[in-house]
């Protein structure tokens, strides 16, 4: 058997099977290290760069590991970030999903009722921010008793946000007897400092080939003043023609500008900056995946908080204000073996920032020249990239798992005293339908939501129809994922 097969490690059947469908086939350098070390339920400190599969190497194991008949959180996930703490728990749960392994993200711009309410059900994993998570524990609407894995990801970016302090509040109020995983681009002092304090001999884990900044992304800079930008971003932009492209601006009055400029030229844009609506930036992020746009205008929120293998170009139309910020933004392109291309606009009074970005990715960064009036034309003569032409709409690794499960809502909840056991009695006395093929069943105050897998869920909607449940016929309809 191949050694970077994800096969090599025995999982169990409803594992195996979601890996299967979300194309998981040869690991990368840090799965193959931290998987085995995980399943061994060992401490782990990995210092591995952005793009390099951290994610689904903790996913993988504790999704083997956690049992779902317990109604107590298992493991608890700190993100630095709401964007990543979102796109965790949806990795968490496809990977999960056959398991029916239920996953809640606790997140600050979030309503805390609606948190606290899905908090007391049964919930196996918990994603949140520092922040957040532990407002939920001073008020001690999350249970935390029964958790047996912390991961901590992206702790250089929780010391660089200044959620240290939290964080070690959220620890504090954890089980001594845990495993705990790090993940981290850099190690400073700090966060050493933090794993030497709580963790129990811990094991290292270095991927040092995986840095972006060496493989896989072709970089270069221009040189250009604060006024000439706009005219070269158009001119870059039509010669590179990228199929998905970010562009990094320091502000979020920057990326409107931006944005507004480029719309005016009929470009296919969005943004994405903190001081967007949570649910504005989630589904700007979706939008950005589905295709329903080429260009995503970005303050660093989405330099951690996006991960989508196809991005072809990365613009840093503003200096990264520090050398992590540089690594994490043109990790956004160069992905899952991918080639990409990251380009930086520098002005003549940021030559010693790019030297430090040097010095830092020990890279000397090419400059490129201009371009040339002829290499315009004849990008322009290719067509144009504000043509008005249509976005290509993709179906992303979730989308993908999702084609086969059909979920249901059932008009009767808590209030009408409607337990998960009354709904699986129900479905499960339908002819062809047995417990494997029910996934999560939640029950919610007025309504409930199930989860129909192996595409037998026009089969039991069908069926409801003339089904009682608790003597009773309910009113049964398909609903999108976004409702759950």
């Amino acid at each position: 058997m191949d050694e970077q097969s994800v096969d090599r490690f025995a999982l169990s059947k409803e594992i195996a099977q979601a890996l299967e469908e979300l194309g998981y086939e040869i690991l990368t350098k840090v799965q193959e290290e931290v998987i085995p070390l995980a399943l061994a339920q060992k401490d782990i400190i990995v210092r591995s760069q952005t793009g390099s599969g951290k994610t689904a190497a903790f996913a993988i194991p504790i999704c083997e590991k956690i049992r779902v008949e317990q109604k107590n959180p298992q493991v608890l996930v700190l993100t630095p970030t709401r964007e990543l703490a979102v796109q965790v728990k949806q990795d968490i749960a496809n990977i999960g999903r056959f398991k029916r392994i239920r996953c809640a993200a606790v997140v600050g711009r979030q309503s805390m009722e609606i948190q606290k309410r899905e908090l007391k059900q049964r919930v196996h994993v918990i994603v949140g921010t520092p922040g957040r998570t532990l407002d939920h524990l001073e008020r001690k609407s999350m249970n935390v008793e029964e958790v047996q894995y912390l991961i901590i990801d992206e702790a250089d970016k929780m010391l660089d946000m200044g959620f240290i302090e939290q964080m070690e509040a959220v620890i504090k109020m954890l089980p001594d007897d845990r495993v705990t995983m790090l993940f981290s681009a850099t190690m400073p002092e700090k966060i050493q400092e933090i794993c030497s304090q709580y963790m129990k001999n811990p094991i290292k884990v270095e991927i040092d080939s995986e840095n972006p900044s060496l493989q896989n992304i072709e970089q270069c800079y221009y040189d250009v003043e604060e006024n000439e930008k706009l005219t070269l971003i158009t001119q870059v932009l039509q010669i590179e023609r990228p199929g998905t492209c970010i562009l990094f601006c320091n502000t979020r009055d920057k990326v409107e500008m931006l944005l507004t400029k480029m719309k005016e030229k009929g470009c296919s844009c969005g943004s994405l900056h903190g001081g967007m609506e949570q649910r504005d930036r989630l589904e700007s992020i979706q939008s950005f995946k589905r295709g329903e746009f080429q260009f995503l205008i970005a303050t660093d929120v989405a330099a951690r908080g996006i991960h989508i293998d196809d991005i072809s170009l990365v613009v840093n139309y503003d200096m990264p204000l520090d050398n992590e910020s540089y690594i994490h933004r043109i990790g956004r392109t160069g992905r899952a073996g991918n080639v990409g291309t990251a380009i930086t606009f520098v002005t003549r009074m940021e030559y010693r920032d790019l030297q430090r970005i040097e010095e830092y990715v020990q890279y000397k960064i090419p400059k490129k020249e201009l371009p040339t009036m002829s290499e315009i034309e004849e990008g322009q003569l290719s067509s144009s990239i504000y043509d008005g032409m249509e976005p290509a709409l993709k179906i992303d690794k979730s989308e993908k798992l999702n084609r086969q499960i059909t979920r249901i809502r059932i008009n009767a909840g808590k209030k009408g005293k409607m337990r998960p056991g009354d709904i699986l009695g129900a479905i499960t006395a339908i002819p062809g339908v047995n417990g494997n093929d029910i996934g999560i069943i939640d029950v919610q105050d007025t309504c409930s939501y199930v989860e129909i897998l192996a595409d037998k869920g026009d089969l039991v909607i069908e069926a409801l129809q003339s089904t009682k449940i608790k003597g009773k016929i309910y009113t049964t309809k398909k609903v999108n994922f976004s409702r759950m």
